[in-house]
Protein backbone atom coordinates (compact mmCIF):
# COMPACT_ATOMS: atom_id res chain seq x y z
CA UNK A 1 0.00 0.00 0.00
CA UNK A 2 1.38 3.42 -1.00
CA UNK A 3 2.00 5.93 1.76
CA UNK A 4 1.90 9.71 1.63
CA UNK A 5 5.03 11.33 3.04
CA UNK A 6 3.99 14.53 4.82
CA UNK A 7 6.53 17.22 5.76
CA UNK A 8 7.00 18.05 9.42
CA UNK A 9 4.32 20.60 10.26
CA UNK A 10 6.22 23.15 12.32
CA UNK A 11 4.49 26.08 10.61
CA UNK A 12 2.69 25.34 7.38
CA UNK A 13 0.35 27.13 4.99
CA UNK A 14 -1.78 25.89 2.11
CA UNK A 15 -1.49 28.69 -0.43
CA UNK A 16 -5.19 29.54 -0.15
CA UNK A 17 -5.27 33.30 0.43
CA UNK A 18 -7.68 34.17 3.24
CA UNK A 19 -7.88 37.89 2.63
CA UNK A 20 -5.99 40.97 1.54
CA UNK A 21 -4.28 43.47 3.80
CA UNK A 22 -2.74 46.91 3.39
CA UNK A 23 0.54 48.15 4.80
CA UNK A 24 -0.21 51.00 7.20
CA UNK A 25 3.25 51.69 8.58
CA UNK A 26 6.89 50.79 8.01
CA UNK A 27 9.54 51.62 10.57
CA UNK A 28 12.99 50.44 11.57
CA UNK A 29 13.03 47.28 13.65
CA UNK A 30 12.96 48.21 17.36
CA UNK A 31 15.32 45.29 17.96
CA UNK A 32 18.14 47.62 16.95
CA UNK A 33 18.80 46.00 13.58
CA UNK A 34 19.14 49.04 11.32
CA UNK A 35 18.55 46.92 8.20
CA UNK A 36 15.41 45.23 9.53
CA UNK A 37 11.86 46.58 9.18
CA UNK A 38 8.71 46.38 11.26
CA UNK A 39 5.58 46.32 9.11
CA UNK A 40 2.12 47.10 10.43
CA UNK A 41 -0.59 45.61 8.24
CA UNK A 42 -4.35 46.17 8.41
CA UNK A 43 -6.39 43.16 7.36
CA UNK A 44 -9.59 43.73 5.40
CA UNK A 45 -11.53 41.45 7.77
CA UNK A 46 -11.26 40.42 11.40
CA UNK A 47 -8.39 38.18 12.51
CA UNK A 48 -10.40 36.40 15.19
CA UNK A 49 -8.23 34.54 17.66
CA UNK A 50 -4.95 36.01 16.44
CA UNK A 51 -2.21 36.01 19.06
CA UNK A 52 1.25 37.47 19.45
CA UNK A 53 3.79 34.86 18.36
CA UNK A 54 1.67 33.19 15.71
CA UNK A 55 2.74 33.02 12.07
CA UNK A 56 1.10 34.84 9.18
CA UNK A 57 2.21 34.62 5.56
CA UNK A 58 2.49 38.06 3.98
CA UNK A 59 2.73 37.71 0.19
CA UNK A 60 3.96 34.17 0.85
CA UNK A 61 6.65 35.06 3.41
CA UNK A 62 6.17 33.51 6.86
CA UNK A 63 6.43 36.23 9.52
CA UNK A 64 5.82 36.25 13.27
CA UNK A 65 3.22 38.55 14.80
CA UNK A 66 4.87 40.81 17.40
CA UNK A 67 1.92 43.13 18.05
CA UNK A 68 -1.80 42.84 17.42
CA UNK A 69 -4.84 45.07 17.91
CA UNK A 70 -8.17 44.85 16.12
CA UNK A 71 -7.58 44.25 12.43
CA UNK A 72 -3.98 45.49 12.58
CA UNK A 73 -0.91 43.39 13.32
CA UNK A 74 2.81 44.04 13.22
CA UNK A 75 5.57 41.74 11.99
CA UNK A 76 9.32 42.14 11.69
CA UNK A 77 11.24 41.39 8.50
CA UNK A 78 14.93 40.64 8.94
CA UNK A 79 17.59 41.77 6.45
CA UNK A 80 17.67 38.21 5.04
CA UNK A 81 13.90 38.28 4.46
CA UNK A 82 14.13 41.67 2.76
CA UNK A 83 16.94 40.42 0.49
CA UNK A 84 15.18 37.25 -0.59
CA UNK A 85 11.61 38.55 -0.99
CA UNK A 86 9.65 41.47 -2.40
CA UNK A 87 8.82 42.81 1.08
CA UNK A 88 11.61 45.36 0.90
CA UNK A 89 9.75 47.13 -1.91
CA UNK A 90 6.52 47.57 0.06
CA UNK A 91 5.36 51.05 1.02
CA UNK A 92 2.46 52.53 2.99
CA UNK A 93 -0.75 51.56 1.21
CA UNK A 94 0.68 48.48 -0.53
CA UNK A 95 -1.81 45.63 -0.79
CA UNK A 96 -0.62 42.17 0.26
CA UNK A 97 -1.90 38.59 0.43
CA UNK A 98 -2.56 37.22 3.92
CA UNK A 99 -2.82 33.63 5.13
CA UNK A 100 -2.68 32.40 8.71
CA UNK A 101 -0.85 29.18 9.54
CA UNK A 102 -2.64 25.89 8.97
CA UNK A 103 -4.40 24.61 12.08
CA UNK A 104 -4.08 20.94 13.04
CA UNK A 105 -6.89 18.94 11.45
CA UNK A 106 -7.83 21.70 9.01
CA UNK A 107 -8.65 20.94 5.39
CA UNK A 108 -5.66 21.24 3.03
CA UNK A 109 -7.08 23.09 0.04
CA UNK A 110 -3.87 23.92 -1.84
CA UNK A 111 -0.48 22.32 -1.22
CA UNK A 112 2.12 22.38 1.54
CA UNK A 113 3.60 25.88 1.62
CA UNK A 114 6.27 26.70 4.19
CA UNK A 115 6.37 30.45 3.73
CA UNK A 116 10.11 30.20 3.01
CA UNK A 117 10.51 32.17 -0.21
CA UNK A 118 13.11 30.63 -2.52
CA UNK A 119 13.55 33.52 -4.94
CA UNK A 120 11.94 36.51 -6.58
CA UNK A 121 10.51 36.14 -10.09
CA UNK A 122 8.40 38.46 -12.23
CA UNK A 123 5.19 38.52 -14.24
CA UNK A 124 6.50 38.07 -17.79
CA UNK A 125 3.39 37.71 -19.96
CA UNK A 126 -0.39 37.26 -19.99
CA UNK A 127 -2.93 36.00 -22.50
CA UNK A 128 -6.63 35.23 -22.29
CA UNK A 129 -7.71 31.66 -22.85
CA UNK A 130 -11.44 31.11 -22.41
CA UNK A 131 -12.42 32.19 -18.89
CA UNK A 132 -8.84 31.99 -17.61
CA UNK A 133 -5.73 34.10 -18.02
CA UNK A 134 -2.59 32.14 -18.86
CA UNK A 135 0.22 33.91 -17.03
CA UNK A 136 3.95 33.42 -17.49
CA UNK A 137 6.27 33.97 -14.54
CA UNK A 138 10.03 34.23 -14.91
CA UNK A 139 11.98 32.13 -12.41
CA UNK A 140 15.66 31.39 -11.71
CA UNK A 141 17.13 27.87 -12.17
CA UNK A 142 17.16 27.27 -8.40
CA UNK A 143 13.35 27.32 -8.50
CA UNK A 144 12.77 25.80 -11.94
CA UNK A 145 14.62 22.60 -11.03
CA UNK A 146 11.67 21.72 -8.76
CA UNK A 147 8.89 22.81 -11.14
CA UNK A 148 7.08 20.25 -13.30
CA UNK A 149 3.93 20.41 -15.45
CA UNK A 150 0.81 19.82 -13.33
CA UNK A 151 2.90 20.27 -10.20
CA UNK A 152 2.44 22.95 -7.55
CA UNK A 153 4.20 26.25 -6.97
CA UNK A 154 3.46 29.20 -4.70
CA UNK A 155 3.49 32.70 -6.20
CA UNK A 156 3.14 35.52 -3.66
CA UNK A 157 1.79 32.83 -1.36
CA UNK A 158 -0.89 31.62 -3.83
CA UNK A 159 -0.96 27.88 -4.52
CA UNK A 160 -0.99 27.41 -8.29
CA UNK A 161 -0.86 24.47 -10.70
CA UNK A 162 1.86 24.63 -13.34
CA UNK A 163 0.75 24.34 -16.97
CA UNK A 164 4.12 24.36 -18.74
CA UNK A 165 7.77 24.69 -17.75
CA UNK A 166 9.84 26.98 -19.97
CA UNK A 167 13.56 27.62 -20.25
CA UNK A 168 13.38 30.68 -18.00
CA UNK A 169 10.03 30.38 -16.28
CA UNK A 170 6.68 28.63 -16.14
CA UNK A 171 3.04 29.24 -16.98
CA UNK A 172 -0.15 28.89 -14.94
CA UNK A 173 -3.82 29.39 -15.81
CA UNK A 174 -5.49 31.84 -13.42
CA UNK A 175 -9.22 31.18 -13.08
CA UNK A 176 -11.75 33.95 -12.41
CA UNK A 177 -11.94 33.16 -8.69
CA UNK A 178 -8.16 33.47 -8.27
CA UNK A 179 -8.22 36.73 -10.23
CA UNK A 180 -11.00 38.06 -7.99
CA UNK A 181 -9.52 37.20 -4.58
CA UNK A 182 -5.80 37.76 -5.23
CA UNK A 183 -3.60 40.49 -6.67
CA UNK A 184 -2.00 38.35 -9.39
CA UNK A 185 -4.25 39.68 -12.14
CA UNK A 186 -3.94 43.28 -10.98
CA UNK A 187 -0.14 43.58 -10.88
CA UNK A 188 1.48 44.98 -14.04
CA UNK A 189 3.78 43.07 -16.34
CA UNK A 190 7.27 43.08 -14.90
CA UNK A 191 6.05 43.23 -11.31
CA UNK A 192 8.21 41.14 -8.94
CA UNK A 193 6.65 38.16 -7.15
CA UNK A 194 7.77 35.80 -4.40
CA UNK A 195 8.33 32.20 -5.51
CA UNK A 196 8.38 29.07 -3.38
CA UNK A 197 8.92 25.66 -4.93
CA UNK A 198 7.00 22.62 -3.71
CA UNK A 199 8.69 21.24 -0.57
CA UNK A 200 7.80 17.67 -1.60
CA UNK A 201 9.70 18.16 -4.87
CA UNK A 202 12.73 19.32 -2.88
CA UNK A 203 12.64 16.21 -0.69
CA UNK A 204 12.27 13.91 -3.70
CA UNK A 205 15.12 15.58 -5.59
CA UNK A 206 17.45 15.37 -2.62
CA UNK A 207 16.56 11.73 -1.92
CA UNK A 208 17.12 10.83 -5.59
CA UNK A 209 20.60 12.35 -5.54
CA UNK A 210 21.58 10.47 -2.39
CA UNK A 211 20.15 7.22 -3.75
CA UNK A 212 22.29 7.54 -6.89
CA UNK A 213 25.46 6.80 -4.89
CA UNK A 214 25.15 3.23 -3.56
CA UNK A 215 26.46 2.06 -0.22
CA UNK A 216 29.14 -0.64 -0.06
CA UNK A 217 28.39 -3.75 2.04
CA UNK A 218 25.93 -1.78 4.12
CA UNK A 219 28.66 0.68 5.11
CA UNK A 220 29.09 4.12 3.63
CA UNK A 221 32.55 5.65 3.61
CA UNK A 222 33.32 9.31 4.08
CA UNK A 223 34.00 9.76 0.32
CA UNK A 224 30.52 8.69 -0.90
CA UNK A 225 28.92 10.72 1.88
CA UNK A 226 30.82 13.81 0.74
CA UNK A 227 29.96 13.04 -2.89
CA UNK A 228 26.26 12.79 -2.04
CA UNK A 229 26.30 15.99 -0.02
CA UNK A 230 27.98 17.86 -2.87
CA UNK A 231 25.65 16.43 -5.51
CA UNK A 232 22.58 17.30 -3.47
CA UNK A 233 23.48 20.96 -3.78
CA UNK A 234 23.67 20.89 -7.58
CA UNK A 235 20.86 21.84 -9.91
CA UNK A 236 18.50 18.96 -10.72
CA UNK A 237 17.01 19.72 -14.12
CA UNK A 238 13.21 19.32 -14.43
Amino acid sequence: MACLIVPSLHTMFTGIIEQLGHVRRLEPSPAGDAAGVRLTVEAEASLDGATIGESIAVDGACLTVVAYEGRCFSVEATPETLRRTTLGALHEGSAVHLERALAAGARLGGHFVQGHVDAVGAIAARRDEGDSVVTTFSAPPDVLRYVVPKGSVAVDGVSLTVVDVLDEGFTVALILHTLDVTLLGKKPLGAPVNLEADILAKYVARAAVYAAVPETNGQESAAPRAEKAQAAQQVVKP
